[in-house]
């Protein structure tokens, strides 16, 4: 890809950031799959890619990068068109499942999947120490609005 002379990797103003490549790490988002992740191994054509997913439960397909999300994560060494062996010793030697859960991406999710499971209880619950915190920090502010007069 060129853009005015210039490739697109020593342009500094280019946007994109995540690149389809092999050894790049995909959220599945639609599909029996949805929800997790797999790494590219190799690209079919302009609108699908081979994914495999040894760790986590996906198996080796062919997937359209629309039902694909692109993680900032990256598998680096990864041979074009490796084996489930190769994929699953890279995945485990990166620490894949580390790195993604670290990412405010995963906390996110995991988040939102926390708050679906709870029970109308808890719900009450957390409604009840919103509140409490709430007159918590109007007190507070009321004192210190009445300290800077």
């Amino acid at each position: 890809m060129r853009l005015l002379g210039k490739s697109a990797d020593t342009c500094p103003t280019s946007q994109f950031q995540r690149f389809v490549e092999v050894g790049r790490v995909v959220l599945i988002s639609y599909g029996p799959d949805a929800g997790k992740l797999a790494v590219i191994v190799d690209i079919i054509d302009h609108a699908r890619v081979l994914v495999d997913g040894p760790t986590t439960g996906v198996a080796r397909q062919a997937l359209g990068f629309k039902r694909l999300s692109l993680t900032p994560i990256v598998l680096k060494g990864l041979p074009r068109t490796a084996g489930t062996r190769v994929v699953k010793k890279v995945i485990e030697k990166e620490d894949l499942i580390g790195k993604w859960d670290a990412t405010a991406w995963a906390q996110k999710i995991a988040q939102r999947k926390k708050r679906a499971e709870l029970s109308d209880f808890d719900r009450f619950k957390v409604m009840l120490a919103k509140k409490q915190r709430r007159v918590i920090l109007g007190r507070e502010f009321a004192k210190l609005r009445k300290a800077a007069k």
